[in-house]
C-alpha cells in the first residue's frame, strides 16, 4: 500500500480523551463524532485537517481508556494513516479494526515537521520525506494485519473471508 500526503505533526501522550472528549461519547453517528475529533487538543483540527494528510505523532498515542470511538472518529474525519513513535496497544487494535494504517518509526517522527510532504510505501517499508529529501525505515507490519487493513478493517476482512468459504 502507498500513501502520500502532507504531514500534520502532533505531540506525545495524546490520550483517547483528547482524541474524542468524553462529552461526545453519546453520539451514535460517526460522521457527527468526527466533527469533534482532537477537539480536546486542537479546536481547529477538523478545519485544518485535509483528507489524505498524514498524522505524525509522538509516543504513546491513544493511551487512556479503550474507547473505540477514538479510532472511529479519526476514520470518519478522513485519517487513513499515521506515523508514530509508539501507539497504545488497545488503540492500535481499534485503529487497525477500523482500517487505519499505523506505522512506527522513531527516526521519521523526530525529523518530520508539519507541512512536509510524505510518501509511505509498505512494500519497501520506507517513508520518503520529499520536502527534506530524506528516507526512513518503517517497522514492518505482520501479514495478517496487512490483510485486515487491505480489506478496510476487521469487519470487512471477516466478511470477505466468509465469502471465500462459500
Amino acid at each position: 500500500m502507498k500513501f502520500s500526503g502532507k504531514a500534520l505533526k502532533l505531540g506525545d501522550n495524546i490520550n483517547t480523551d483528547l482524541i474524542i472528549p468524553g462529552k461526545y461519547l453519546h453520539l451514535e453517528d460517526p460522521v457527527e463524532l468526527a466533527q469533534h475529533v482532537l477537539e480536546g487538543l486542537d479546536g481547529d483540527f477538523v478545519k485544518t485537517y485535509q483528507k489524505g494528510d498524514i498524522l505524525v505523532v509522538g509516543k504513546n498515542f491513544g493511551s487512556g481508556s479503550s474507547r473505540e470511538q477514538a479510532a472511529l472518529a479519526l476514520k470518519y474525519a478522513g485519517v487513513q494513516t499515521m506515523i508514530g513513535t509508539s501507539f497504545a496497544r488497545i488503540f492500535f487494535r481499534n485503529a487497525n479494526n477500523q482500517g487505519i494504517y499505523l506505522f512506527e518509526s522513531q527516526e521519521a517522527v523526530n525529523d518530520i515537521e508539519s507541512a512536509d510532504w510524505i510518501d509511505i510505501d509498505s512494500s519497501t517499508w520506507t517513508i520518503s520525506n520529499t520536502t527534506k529529501k530524506r528516507q526512513y525505515n518503517l517497522q514492518p507490519l505482520p501479514e495478517f494485519l496487512l490483510a485486515i487493513l487491505e480489506n478496510g478493517g476487521l469487519v470487512p476482512y471477516l466478511r470477505q473471508k466468509e465469502k471465500t468459504k462459500i
